[in-house]
């Protein structure tokens, strides 16, 4: 569950030259508004394609947040100055994109869910006692679009380029910083500056450490178990499957998933493969470990999805063929495989 507790929204006219900052916040209270803002909150606060990162030393925006966490500026003013510098940064791009800034500050509560009639009171302490704290900062490419014009007797066709992004559309830069970690979630594409590629968000704005993000951690995994079962001799769509079940049972116990623990749960006592795995897990300089929310590892590693050269394709949870009875590879002399699916009571069309 996500609540926002404020959000504010900054216009850019790179055309015009004109920077339009505003002095209120957004009326939350509306619900197409708060609506609107909260989809795409829970949007990036849910993408595995997120990179993770840390401040590193000097970092200005990070003393600017320190000082608004410590009371010591408002949210309208940290905005502002958030605003202030993606103008003047984004201005100097070779290809300018019309764009606004969004800034938010949220409370997340993962996977809570709140059953039955509660009051208002029972709401605001679960929040209080499992909710993170997030700052938001997100760029909203405006794109072109036309409309009709109607009235006189005559009806006309004209541009418009002030349509923000759909609740449903993804964006993609963007970041989060939680505000009792410091931790950072963030997204961002190159931009030529004068020339020169620059990711405007990481080495410019936030000046911080970049990690991989989950999904780069978790395809990176499967690739490795992929190859060292392969020439083991095992079945590599059956091991795949178990470290994508290792993956998602991990995030369930906690947000952190180590690559390594992964590698050991799949190839369990042979000593020799697990070497392997984490000999590779070094070699690719995967992190120690890595962040990931339980829906994040549920969309992911829940489900194993394989193709036969015979084109056959088949979808099956990652953790089934741990379980007896239900579904089986079994090689053949000659090599071939055969892929049994047992305990079947109905079988759907889709």
């Amino acid at each position: 569950m996500i609540r926002t507790n404020h959000a504010i929204l900054h216009a850019f006219d790179f055309e015009s030259g004109s920077a339009y900052l505003s002095e209120e916040e957004l009326p939350l209270e509306d619900k197409q508004v708060k609506s609107y803002v909260q989809r795409h909150l829970r949007r990036i606060s849910a993408s595995a394609e997120s990179r993770h990162g840390e401040f590193a030393e000097g970092s200005l925006f990070a003393e600017q947040l320190s000082q608004y966490l410590a009371n010591e500026n408002t949210f309208v003013g940290i905005s502002v100055q958030v605003a202030q510098w993606f103008w003047e940064e984004l201005r100097r791009a070779d290809s300018v994109e019309q764009c606004d800034v969004l800034v938010a500050e949220f409370e997340d509560t993962g996977d809570m869910k709140v059953e039955g009639k509660v009051n208002e009171a029972e709401l605001e302490a679960a929040f209080e006692s499992s909710g993170k704290r997030w700052f938001a900062v997100m760029v909203l490419p405006r794109k072109l679009s036309f409309a009709h014009e109607v009235g006189g007797g005559f009806n006309g066709i004209y541009r418009h380029d002030g349509m923000l992004p759909s609740p449903t559309q993804k964006v993609a830069s963007y970041l989060l910083v939680n505000e009792d970690t410091l931790d950072i979630d963030f997204s961002d594409k190159p931009r030529l500056i004068a020339g020169r590629e620059v990711n405007v968000i990481a080495d410019e704005f936030l000046r911080c450490h970049a990690r991989a993000s989950s999904k780069d951690v978790f395809t990176a995994v499967s690739q490795i178990v992929e190859e060292v079962a392969e020439d083991a001799g095992l079945t590599p769509a059956l091991e795949v499957s178990r470290a994508k079940a290792a993956l998602a049972e991990a995030a369930e116990r906690e947000e952190m998933v180590e690559p390594v623990e992964v590698g050991r749960e799949v190839f369990g006592d042979r000593e020799d493969l697990r070497e392997r795995f984490e000999q590779e897990v070094r070699e690719q300089q995967l992190p120690e470990e890595v962040p990931v929310r339980r829906g994040v590892a549920n969309r992911m590693a829940k489900t194993h999805r394989i193709r036969t050269d015979t084109g056959v394709e088949i979808s099956f949870p990652s953790d089934l063929p741990d379980r007896p009875g239900y579904l089986e590879f079994t090689r053949e002399d000659d090599g071939r495989l055969t892929i049994t699916i047992a305990n079947v009571t109905r079988i759907d069309n889709r």
